[in-house]
C-alpha cells in the first residue's frame, strides 16, 4: 500500500535509503514563538526529517524537569495552544518537513476533539501525540484525526505488557513511539539495553516504524537507537537544554538548535 499522509511518507523515503529518522523535540514559545520558528527553520536547514513540536501545559505528567521548566517559560511569555498554530501556519510555504504537535488530554478536549484536529491540519501539522491519554479514549480520537489528516502517534513503555503492546502498534499511525525509560523525559548518560529487544518486538508486530524517544543525550545514544533497529531517534530534553543556554548565555537559540541537530545528523548518518 503506497504511503498516505506525510509522516508515512517521509518514513518510506528514509526506510528505502537506510537511514534513521530524526526527530527533534522543541518547547513552541519558549522563549517566545519568534524564536520558535527561527528554531524550526534552523532544524530543517540541520537535517531534521520530522519535528515535534510541543505546546505548553501547566500540568505535564510526562515531562522531567528541563522540559517542565520550557513549558513554564512558555505560558510566561503569554504562549497558547491558538498562538502556536497562528505560529506554525505562518510557516507554510517555508517548512517543509513534517510536524507532530505534542500537547495533552485537557488542551484538546477543551478546544473539542474535532475542533483541535480540523485547526491543527490547516495549521499545517501532520501528526499529534497525546501522552496521557489511554490506548482506548486515543482509539476514539485517531478516528477523528484521521478525517483530519492527522497521525495519531501511541506511545509504548518498557512497562507495557506484550498483549497491549501489540494493540497500540496496531492502532498508532504515523509510526510508534518507544519510550526508551520508566519515567519522565530527560537526559540520559545511557539508554537501557532492554530497548534494543523492545524495538524488535514492536516491529515484529507490524510495519508500522518504530521511533524512540526520552532519554537520547547526544551523539552516541542516537547512533545506539538507530543500530537497534530503530526507524527514529527523538532528542528532547538535550535540544531543550541547549537552546535555554543559548538563550540565557544572550546567544542565537536558533542557530544553537540548529548546530546540536547538525551533530545528531551527522552521527545517523556515519
Amino acid at each position: 500500500m503506497t504511503p498516505s499522509t506525510p509522516i508515512q511518507q517521509r518514513f518510506g523515503q528514509l526506510q528505502s535509503q537506510g537511514r534513521c529518522a530524526l526527530m527533534p523535540f522543541l518547547m513552541a514559545g519558549d522563549p517566545d514563538l519568534a524564536t520558535t520558528r527561527a528554531s524550526l527553520l534552523a532544524l530543517q536547514a540541520a537535517g531534521a526529517d520530522l519535528i515535534e513540536l510541543g505546546i505548553p501545559y501547566s500540568d505535564p505528567l510526562a515531562d522531567g524537569p528541563v522540559i517542565q521548566a520550557a513549558a513554564s517559560r512558555a505560558l510566561g511569555a503569554g504562549t497558547t495552544p491558538g498562538r502556536v498554530l497562528e505560529m506554525l501556519s505562518g510557516l507554510r510555504g517555508e517548512l517543509s518537513i513534517p510536524v507532530i504537535l505534542f500537547t495533552y488530554s485537557n488542551p484538546l478536549l477543551n478546544r473539542g476533539m474535532e475542533r483541535f484536529c480540523s485547526d491543527a491540519t490547516d495549521a499545517g501539522a501532520a501528526g499529534l501525540v497525546v501522552p496521557d491519554l489511554p490506548l482506548e479514549e486515543a482509539e476514539k480520537l485517531s478516528a477523528i484525526a484521521s478525517a483530519a489528516g492527522l497521525d495519531l502517534v501511541l506511545l509504548v513503555a518498557p512497562t507495557t505488557p506484550a498483549e497491549r503492546m501489540g494493540r497500540i502498534a496496531a492502532a498508532s499511525r504515523g509510526f510508534t513511539y518507544l519510550v526508551s525509560v520508566t519515567g519522565v523525559t530527560g537526559v540520559r548518560t545511557t539508554i537501557e539495553s532492554r530497548v534494543a529487544g523492545l524495538v524488535q518486538q514492536l516491529k515484529a508486530m507490524g510495519p508500522t516504524p518504530v521511533a524512540v524517544g526520552f532519554g537520547i543525550s547526544g551523539p552516541e545514544q542516537a547512533i545506539q537507537v538507530r543500530d537497534w533497529g530503530a526507524d527514529g531517534a527523538i532528542v528532547g530534553s538535550a535540544l531543550v537544554k541547549v537552546m535555554a543556554a543559548a538563550h540565557h548565555g544572550g546567544g542565537d537559540v536558533a542557530a544553537a538548535a540548529g548546530a546540536f541537530c547538525g551533530e545528531l545528523r551527522s552521527a545517523l548518518d556515519s
